[in-house]
């Protein structure tokens, strides 16, 4: 198996299986040196639990990336998901352009939007700062609603190929090399995954499940960046994370205790199988 050297930059939610808590057992488990820099501390991810505990690392991101530099380390890949604020974006983007090494791989998970709407936190300045970090990333994971902020388009949802393409067409105007858009369901049983790379379209479809699971997005991209690390195209990777995040939504469902996220972690066999 190949061993790369990862870091993931995002938010660790102490409980609720999303973030940080998500994509170091998954990329672990894909067999890859996962390095971690927390953006914040939350006891809870925000979605349906209240009172939570919010601790802002804004501000350690400079110095950690200082002494990674001095001590000379540098990664395969830099893998990000959410990012709480147009300072930590701009801080990211220093780390991209001194810690990766010269032939590694950057992918940007731009988690601000979804159903149309952005997070609560972002604004508009906030999306202008994510514009300029796709920009500057070799893959950009986005949803449509994140997509339609990105390239100033409305959204739909109700939309045919020719929509999908222009969202697809404008992300990589805009810089990002290549494009996974997901959630792109040409019918209402089916959903699944665009992926864009070179000027060449293809689709990965699966089924639709009604009941949503947070932390989904972060399971996809985890899943996603694991695959690529053993070697996997693109397709592939978009394919193999899709499938699994799909058997991690199927292992949840008969618990409705388990609101606050997926199990993801019995299902790991069966993606780790896949290489």
């Amino acid at each position: 198996m190949r061993y790369e050297r990862i870091l993931t930059v995002q938010d660790i939610s102490c409980v609720g299986q999303c973030s940080l808590t998500v994509a170091l057992p998954i990329l672990s488990a894909c067999g890859v040196e996962t390095c971690v820099l927390p953006s914040a501390v939350l006891s809870t991810h925000t979605a349906g639990f209240s009172g939570f505990t919010f601790r802002d690392l804004t501000e350690d991101i400079p110095p950690i990336a200082a002494h990674w530099k001095k001590e000379g380390i540098v990664f395969d890949g830099i893998y990000t998901g959410y990012l709480g604020s147009v300072k930590q974006i701009n801080y990211v983007k220093e780390i991209l352009d001194g810690l990766i090494k010269q032939d590694g791989f950057s992918v940007i998970d731009p988690a601000m939007a979804d159903n149309g709407k952005l997070y609560p936190a972002f604004d508009e300045e906030y999306v202008r700062e994510m514009k300029k970090l796709c920009a500057a990333a070799d893959i950009v994971l986005p949803n449509i609603t994140e997509a339609c902020f990105l390239t100033d388009t409305p959204y739909q949802t109700e939309y045919e190929k020719e929509y999908i393409f222009e969202l697809l067409e404008k992300l990589c105007k805009l810089g990002a090399k290549t494009v996974i858009l997901t959630g792109v369901g040409y019918t209402p049983e089916t959903t699944g995954v665009a992926v864009y790379e070179n000027g060449k379209y293809s689709y990965y479809p699966h089924r639709r499940i009604s009941r949503g699971c947070h932390g989904t997005g972060d399971v996809y991209a985890s899943a996603f960046v694991g695959a690529l690390c053993q070697g996997k195209s693109t397709y592939d990777a978009a394919r193999i994370a899709a499938d699994y995040t799909v058997s991690c939504i199927e292992n949840t469902q008969s618990d409705p205790a388990h609101w606050y996220g997926v199990k993801f972690e019995p299902v790991l066999p069966k993606l780790i199988k896949q290489f």
